[in-house]
């Protein structure tokens, strides 16, 4: 997605080899009608899918699962990251490791919310090491609901998230992947380069 790759260049802060912020439009700051966009990119690749329930981590995960949502017409659901008083044990859970917080969660998710019937597609806003991804796939596996496939609107090309979810054989569609920050640059990988 080239306006995603302009985004990331214009507004993207290489922090280190490994981490780059784009809290000016995903994971802070929002910008919607640029969201928006992103959920119909979502929409186009996994249309035809049979979705009935769109599922995303909070809060970063968020804004981009709605959108898409909103564009497949149907629910978003976001796994919880911290134990609400109205969730009790009626709920799906998994430990998620964050690399970037240096820190494991318990996720959840209310057994309301996903069941047997469901066709699932996550949305994940940064794919690095696959944690992330790999607790919600561990959901929807309890859930006995189906995963139709991953969304990925930021992917850290060079780690190893997308060959663990490779392994697992689900499929990955990632709207801009980034081969490397090295020396504080932006180098995005090929369309080839994400097929083999």
């Amino acid at each position: 997605m080239n306006s995603l790759k302009q985004k990331i260049l214009e507004e993207g802060k290489v922090l280190s080899d490994s981490v780059i912020k784009v809290d000016t439009f995903l994971n802070h700051q929002v910008d919607p009608v640029f969201m928006q966009s992103i959920g119909e990119e979502f929409s186009k690749l996994f249309t035809g899918s049979g979705i009935t329930k769109v599922l995303t981590l909070e809060s970063s995960g968020i804004a981009p699962a709605v959108m898409t949502g909103l564009s497949l017409g149907v629910p978003v659901v976001f796994a919880r990251k911290r134990q609400s008083l109205t969730l009790h044990e009626q709920m799906y859970s998994a430990e998620v490791y964050s690399y970037t917080k240096q820190e494991a969660n318990n996720i959840a998710v209310s057994k309301d919310y996903i069941d047997a019937h469901d066709r699932v597609l996550i949305i994940d806003d940064i794919l690095a090491n696959g944690q992330a991804a790999l607790g919600m796939v561990n959901i929807i596996d309890q859930a006995g609901a189906a995963l139709e496939g991953i969304g990925v609107v930021i992917e850290k090309g060079f780690q190893e998230g997308r060959e663990a979810l490779r392994k697992r054989g689900i499929h990955v569609e990632t709207l801009a992947s980034i081969e490397s920050l090295a020396d504080g640059h932006v180098t995005f990988q090929t369309k080839e380069a994400l097929s083999e």
